[in-house]
């Protein structure tokens, strides 16, 4: 049996026909689409949104959402599959299809009237709109019950007063769905782009994923219609997007693994020191061999995430568990292929400082390390210790 260093347990053995032509439509697509030009996007500072009408064509917008809406009405594991394979080729990817699938189609389809639904998720599903998600503020990310944001009602509507921060695609997007307080609770809300009051400034001088569009959400007596308030109340609303988009997250760092850990071991196997490649030496055969093991182990999570994912019975703490362990060994991963790399880790002629740049702030949002630490621990000594 010939070695497998992207499936060492066989887990292709249980996927279902669907579910490897999504995995290998999106490789290829990564591949000839996103890898040859996203170095140059990441040292401009942009998305190519070239790619977004091609994305929408695989299907790549809706993954999980039922096809009357215009989603592919596929299963958890496909969409945690695409996710590895878009991270493969940047973070900055693989966080808009996140924030479009499951930060605005998702509450879109589990919390809006139908009128909503019907209006929105086919144009996003087809690339035709671009959504956003807007919880963290400037003063309040791990703390999302602190937020600031509020709302005051009106005559057929709400007024919305606040700021939010860190947003994926604010800038380019075509409607926000914003959380704010309204009497003490937080409520959910569709703003869409051109509303009085609405702004969304750009955010610059990012070092970490540069080919992605980072924005801050300003809101000045926006006025929002009452039928664009989303149908859920308290931090449930929030917090049930999150989980899916930590469970895209916890596949797509993956990828990024997969791809300094294969340019590693392509390079290990070239490079000649002291008359012999450098992968016949201990030390970095040690180094390969614990981004090898590492990786094989989220593999496993992963899959088995996925199917209690399609069968309903994964909890927020599953997803904590698998969002923490990957984003940390994708990033240790990161930093050995520097290492294994040499002074040409550092070039962009290899994808290794792009990933590591941008796992440090794929570690961060969506749950910091600290945060799915202190889930898990609540989880498991029946103690919480927030505060």
């Amino acid at each position: 049996m010939a070695f497998n260093a992207s499936d060492f347990f066989l887990l292709e053995e249980f996927l279902s026909q669907e579910e490897k032509l999504i995995r290998d439509s999106v490789a290829e697509f990564v591949d000839d689409k996103v890898i040859p030009i996203i170095e140059k996007h990441y040292r401009d500072g942009s998305f190519p949104e070239e790619l977004i009408p091609q994305m929408a064509e695989l299907g790549l917008f809706g993954i999980t959402i039922p096809e009357q809406y215009g989603g592919a009405g596929a299963n958890y594991t496909s969409y945690g599959l695409a996710m590895q394979e878009l991270e493969r080729g940047d973070s900055a990817i693989r966080s808009f299809a996140s924030v479009q699938n499951s930060l605005v189609m998702f509450p879109i389809y589990k919390y809006a009237s139908e009128e909503l639904k019907n209006k929105w998720l086919p144009l996003l599903a087809q690339g035709k709109a671009i959504g956003c998600f807007g919880l963290t503020e400037p003063d309040f990310g791990s703390n999302p019950s602190g937020m600031i944001t509020n709302a005051k009602k009106i005559d057929g509507g709400f007024l919305l007063n606040g700021a939010k921060m860190w947003i994926t695609n604010g800038s380019v997007a075509d409607i926000a769905v914003v959380w704010a307080k309204y009497e003490g609770e937080v409520h959910g809300f569709i703003v869409e782009k051109g509303m009085k009051g609405f702004s969304a400034p750009l955010m610059k001088g990012k070092h970490s994923l540069r080919a992605s569009v980072t924005s801050e959400l300003v809101f000045q007596d926006c006025e929002v219609p009452e039928s664009n308030v989303l149908q859920v109340k308290g931090l449930r609303g929030p917090l049930s997007c999150l989980s899916q988009a930590r469970y895209g997250i916890a596949w797509g760092v993956i990828g990024a693994a997969l791809g300094v850990y294969h340019s590693s071991l392509e390079y290990a196997k070239s490079r000649i020191q002291f008359g012999r490649p450098i992968a016949g030496f201990q030390i970095t055969q040690e180094k390969l061999v614990k981004m090898f093991n590492e990786i094989t182990k989220a593999q496993l999570v992963n899959h088995r995430l996925g199917r209690l994912m399609d069968e309903g019975r994964a909890r927020p703490q599953h997803v904590s568990f698998a969002k923490r362990n990957n984003c940390e060994i994708a990033l240790d991963c990161a930093r050995v292929a520097r290492e294994i790399h040499g002074a040409n880790g550092i070039l962009d002629e290899y994808p290794i400082m792009r990933h590591s740049a941008n796992l440090e702030s794929v570690k961060t949002y969506e749950g910091t390390h600290e945060i799915h630490t202190l889930i898990l621990g609540h989880e498991i000594t029946g103690i919480p210790a927030y505060e």
